[in-house]
């Protein structure tokens, strides 16, 4: 089966992932969780580039990692595409996928140290922005980006061919 979509033949293939990529919810419930990620990373991504002794190349040498700057930019570099995707709402479950990614590696090199040295309660206040980040795109990454988005146009245009 064949799909035309945008003048543009579409293979059932290649229409069953874009309806997986794009298929939203018909309400408004993810508005709100979409721009606090997305001004979140934005944010971040933009300052690893402007402080980057202290949030960006700085920060990833005194964490341990190898090749600082080309982690740091390549880092920020995510945090700023993903973040401008989250606030305009396309692509979001893609876009949560290396932000989960991110998540996960700031609390495992950073945050179980602290659990480790000074136990959990240190770690839970240290960790309570990254956590509320990752529970965020996980509802992200189940939920998509709701009705007001880029995401929600794209699949309009998708039922109605």
């Amino acid at each position: 089966m064949v799909v035309y979509c945008w003048k543009y033949k579409i293979p059932g293939a290649m229409k069953k992932l874009k309806s997986i990529i794009f298929i939203t919810a018909n309400d408004h419930r993810s508005v709100l969780p979409r721009l606090i990620v997305g001004l979140v990373f934005l944010s971040e991504g933009i300052q690893k580039f402007l402080f980057p002794e202290t949030n960006g190349t700085g920060r990833f040498e005194a964490i341990g990692f190898a090749n600082p700057d080309f982690l740091s930019s390549f880092v920020a570099t995510f945090e700023i595409a993903c973040g401008i995707l989250m606030l305009i709402g396309l692509s979001v479950r893609l876009a949560a996928i290396p932000l989960l990614t991110i998540m996960f590696t700031a609390i495992i090199t950073t945050k179980v140290p602290i659990l480790m040295e000074k136990g959990f309660w240190s770690m839970a206040h240290a960790a309570r922005t990254d956590f509320a980040m990752l529970l965020l795109n996980v509802f992200i990454l189940f939920y998509g980006a709701g009705k007001l988005s880029v995401d929600y146009l794209i699949q309009q245009r998708f039922n109605s061919t």
